[in-house]
């Protein structure tokens, strides 16, 4: 009798799934060429998944994007057409039970929501997933590809068990299942792409999962900022973060005055202020995998160095991200009591970032892989800006930062230090290999995302 309700129980939930699969198959013969874009995170801090929208888009599909909705994603895709953004709701941790049982709980809710939502979307031809996070996400848009004819194309940008064994150990029980879950459902999508060659080799050799290398290249919106955009913008950052403000007010009242540039109110004209402070700029999803005490370790030698009578610049760093490590630097920043340095730690607008990017001085980058496959976007979108980076060392950043041609690599906080004063040495002026690595990036010929997904994504797209 119980296994006659339990079969019966199953026959309730799986015939449902059958017909509407069944009839959005039908369906999908009829409709237009329509993309699914799955993200298990925020869609707006999410750009690799964006680009692929709007690039999609462009190409006469139309999209809808499924993801969490915590910031505002990049106004180009909220104009377009062609994309419907579709909130996924965010279960938080639970506050009670072991924290196994949590995690299942999380997982089980995150499945039936997923399924729910792919399975009331309109038909697709396609399902763009991210990974990670793919767990549940791979079977759940495999099972919704098997009902409705939908092809899954997933983007490696690394491995989800190899993020959450830094939290946990290598050989826990849950960092184990996550790598043989991401191997077995990884070898069902119809096309893989991946972020490195060093994870397109690793990705056949270890889990026999063919996939194609697409490097992230900058979008169009990341470029070198006009002077007078650089003032609007330390105007309009300035109303809420001290650094940019001026340290004392113009004598002429018709100038307009920031840390970094005065504007003539009559004239319009914009330049940059002597004697200005350096910008620095490093971007963060504030994750174990990004060491800031290396930062804070080389920013106290930078400041010694000043005090010691080196010709060195006062600096405004800011750090710019959202995550669960924040909390944690913004105290020992806290603790800090610079006299040349002053940090700070917004979340910034999607519009304002390239600018910022386009207005600063250097890049810092404290990315260092999880599983060392993986490269940090957020240098690639610096590139786009011509901006120079210093970026922690690992195993497969050569694919990205030539040293000392459009970047410089560094093991530890010593070796950041010393950069920084080499680069920062009589600043602005004349600055000789700060202006050496700008130069180099700008005569370097930046492919750009659309060109680069023309070439790599959508020739798999036409012949699928």
């Amino acid at each position: 009798m119980a296994a006659s309700c339990v079969a019966l129980l199953a026959l309730c939930l799986v015939l449902p799934l059958l017909l509407l699969g069944g009839w959005k198959r039908w369906r999908r013969g009829r409709a237009a060429r329509h993309v699914v874009v799955v993200v298990l995170g925020d869609v707006g801090r999410s750009p690799r998944m964006q680009y692929h929208a709007l690039s999609l888009a462009k190409r006469g599909f139309s999209v809808t994007f499924l993801g969490f909705c915590n910031s505002k994603p990049h106004d180009e895709l909220l104009q377009s057409d062609r994309i419907q953004i579709v909130r996924l709701t965010e279960l938080q941790s639970l506050a009670v039970g072991p924290r196994v049982l949590q995690y299942g709980v999380k997982v089980v809710f995150q499945a039936v929501h997923l399924l729910w939502k792919l399975m009331w979307t309109e038909p697709a031809a396609y399902i763009f997933l991210q990974n990670p996070p793919g767990l549940p996400s791979i079977a759940v848009c495999r099972l919704v590809g098997c009902l409705c004819g939908s092809k899954l194309v997933i983007d490696w940008h690394n491995y989800g068990y190899s993020i959450m064994g830094l939290v946990h150990s290598p050989s826990h029980p849950l960092v184990l299942l996550a790598k043989w879950y991401e191997k077995l459902f990884g070898r069902l999508s119809h096309l893989n792409l991946c972020v490195t060659n060093a994870m397109r080799e690793d990705l056949a050799e270890n889990w026999h999962i063919r996939a194609v290398t697409m490097y992230d290249k900058p979008a169009s919106f990341f470029k070198e900022t006009p002077l007078d955009l650089q003032h609007q913008l330390f105007m309009k950052l300035g109303r809420t973060l001290s650094p940019f403000r001026a340290c004392s007010g113009p004598v002429d009242p018709a100038m307009e005055r920031t840390a970094f540039t005065e504007r003539d109110a009559q004239s319009g004209m914009v330049t940059r202020l002597h004697g200005r402070p350096a910008l620095l700029v490093s971007s963060t999803s504030w994750t174990e995998d990004e060491d800031f005490s290396l930062l804070l370790a080389a920013l106290e030698k930078f400041e010694q160095l000043t005090l010691d009578g080196d010709n060195l610049p006062s600096l405004v760093c800011v750090i710019t991200g959202k995550g669960p490590l924040k909390e944690h630097y913004s105290r020992l920043l806290g603790h800090k009591h610079f006299q040349h340095i002053q940090v700070c730690t917004p979340w910034l607008e999607a519009e304002d970032y390239p600018l910022l990017l386009g207005s600063a001085d250097l890049g810092v980058c404290l990315h260092k892989s999880s599983s060392g496959l993986d490269l940090p976007m957020k240098v690639v979108d610096m590139f786009g800006c011509c901006l120079p980076v210093c970026a922690v060392n690992f195993k497969c950043l050569h694919e990205l930062v030539k040293h000392e041609e459009n970047g410089l690599v560094f093991e530890d906080s010593e070796e950041l230090a010393a950069q920084l004063q080499m680069l920062f040495s009589d600043f602005p002026d004349p600055a000789v290999k700060l202006n050496q690595l700008r130069k180099n990036l700008r005569e370097s010929e930046q492919l750009r995302w659309d060109k680069s997904w023309e070439q790599t994504v959508l020739p798999f797209l036409m012949d699928m």
